[in-house]
């Protein structure tokens, strides 16, 4: 029964993989549909878009239509001009596995440097020589197709020394079945190894530069806020100590001399007024929390809980008045999730992009809303939410999902003139 539970594990990552595909693909469309509105607006103002185009998600269906190149082989089989028919439709489908299993393995950087996935490439080199020596022709040029699938799982310095052999191997199996063309079935093996290597490796490192540069950026505001914390720490530390000396002088002069003891409470209040005017230049457009310390404060209150928080966060980088609503969302998103979902995980997801914001939190619990609210932050919960949010030209929805569990979905513009009074003014929380 060993095999079955081996088909089962195989099905489940099957399943797996195929629903990360689905989500990969969803974030790629939602991030679409911002760049396109963001490209109509920046259109209609004159000006060009604030954020680049961010493609199609990375995927194998884009190496799938260079299997039209074995349909020579196949139409040879269909019109019997194949000897031993089943032999070449068993090889023939044997090969387009391999290169459907390699092919979409190669898209991650884990699979493609998998111990599997090199077994499956000897295993269509075998494939491919066998088919090639057995009917030459129209089967040669599996060799371009295997060289494409060693382009896309074989990156790095033994990319270019792996593209030679493999070309010289396939020009030699070539001049041997059929002399006329191994120049050209050698020369496409090492183009369409070294091609494909390049495109994919360059779109691979555009998008971790592009992921990189929002991270930069995100690091780039906590380095501020720390800055900032450090420097309003060393302002009120000053003046503190000032007014402690101060008042410690006014007491000790209050018995003896009053005049004395009443400048001390003079030069007291002025110090008082001149901290007040700096602490409040200090702090304009500084109020506002981090959202990313929101969501490690809702990392640790999940696994606490013994909830699995899944946290994804994608898109440009936010403007602190965004980022504190956004907070606000999470926490109060989060303690329902803990405090009444019954829950065993919490997906959390904020994408960004030029013209809006979009937080979800979703749990795979009860699916049913509080019946009974407790006070949240500040005692509004998600009725103060929806209002705040409301009030900043946002909204804020909540309720069952199709699939189970609960939902809350957050949506805010990007920049707002009305997001800084609504968060200067934000309850705290208790």
């Amino acid at each position: 029964m060993s095999w079955i539970r081996g088909i089962q594990c195989r099905a489940r990552s099957w399943q797996t993989a195929r629903r990360e595909w689905k989500a990969e693909h969803d974030s790629w469309k939602a991030e679409h549909e911002r760049f396109v509105a963001a490209a109509k607006a920046a259109k209609k103002a004159g000006r060009a878009p604030a954020v680049d185009h961010p493609g199609p998600p990375p995927t194998g269906f884009a190496l799938l239509p260079w299997l039209l190149m074995g349909m020579g082989s196949f139409s040879n089989l269909l019109q019997g001009k194949t000897p031993n028919p089943l032999i070449g439709g068993l090889g023939l489908a044997l090969f387009n596995s391999l290169y459907v299993y390699v092919t979409f393995r190669s898209f991650d950087r884990r699979k493609r440097e998998a111990v599997s996935t090199r077994v499956a490439l000897v295993i269509m080199a075998l494939v491919t020589t066998g088919l090639a020596l057995g009917y030459g022709g129209n089967w040669l040029l599996f060799f371009p197709l295997l060289g494409l699938a060693t382009g896309a799982a074989m990156r790095g310095p033994w990319l270019g020394r792996t593209g030679i052999l493999l070309a010289s191997y396939a020009g030699a199996i070539a001049g041997v079945r059929d002399g006329s063309n191994a120049a050209d079935i050698a020369y496409g093996t090492f183009l369409s190894s070294m091609v494909t290597a390049a495109i994919l490796g360059l779109s691979e490192a555009v998008r971790e530069l592009r992921a990189a540069r929002e991270e930069l950026a995100r690091r780039a505001v906590e380095k501020e806020r720390m800055r900032f914390s450090r420097d309003l720490h060393d302002l009120l530390g000053h003046t503190l100590s000032v007014i402690v000396v101060k008042s410690e002088a006014a007491r000790r002069l209050a018995p003896r001399d009053m005049d004395a003891a009443l400048g001390q409470i003079a030069d007291i209040e002025s110090v008082g007024r001149q901290a007040l005017t700096e602490i409040r230049e200090a702090v304009t457009g500084y109020r506002e929390g981090s959202l990313a310390t929101e969501l490690t404060r809702a990392r640790s209150a999940l696994s606490a809980a013994s909830i699995e928080p899944r946290v994804r966060q994608s898109g440009v980088p936010l403007a602190p008045q965004t980022e504190a609503l956004l907070g606000w969302v999470v926490r109060e998103a989060v303690t329902n999730v803990v405090r009444h979902s019954d829950a065993s995980r919490c997906e959390i997801t904020v994408e960004s992009g030029a013209e809006q914001a979009r937080l979800t939190v979703t749990d795979n619990g009860t699916g049913r809303p509080v019946s009974r609210p407790e006070p949240g932050i500040g005692g509004t919960g998600l009725k103060g939410l929806t209002e705040r949010l409301a009030a900043a030209g946002g909204s804020l929805s909540a309720g069952p999902s199709p699939r189970g569990g609960f939902t809350v979905t957050a949506e805010l513009p990007v920049e707002s003139a009305e997001l800084t009074h609504v968060v200067a003014t934000a309850p705290r929380a208790h």
